[in-house]
């Protein structure tokens, strides 16, 4: 059961939160994953109070980009989503929260206790 000790684990699937708004990230998908990075190390989860630790998962042509102080970049060897789902498993009684809007993962992490939240979260226009 979680105690209350461990911030709220947010992981955000970082191709379908950049990819839910048509702004050219296809041109740069490692740019536009930086720029995702940068803005939740500013921001953090928008309407959250609490102590939060964030993961960014990336995956393609994303890999590369690097860890920064407050966002946690993991590279998916594979699957994106698999990741995020090992991820979860890994959280175990640790409050979890996804955030992307691809159906199949949604259903995967709900399966293992996550919340799931869409791309909105955490673009700021929510």
């Amino acid at each position: 059961m979680d105690d209350g000790s461990l911030p709220l684990l947010v992981i955000v699937d970082a191709a379908n939160v950049v990819g839910s708004v048509p702004d050219g990230w296809w041109r740069d998908r490692r740019g536009a994953a930086e720029r995702l990075r940068d803005r939740l190390a500013r921001d953090g989860l928008p309407g959250h109070a609490g102590p939060v630790e964030l993961v960014l998962v990336v995956e393609g042509a994303a890999k590369g980009v690097s860890s920064v102080p407050g966002v946690r970049v993991v590279a998916a060897p594979g699957s994106g989503d698999d990741r995020i789902v090992e991820l979860v498993a890994e959280a175990r009684d640790r409050p979890c929260l996804v955030v992307t809007a691809d159906r199949e993962l949604r259903r995967r992490v709900a399966e293992l206790g996550a919340e799931v939240v869409g791309p909105r979260a955490v673009r700021g226009d929510a």
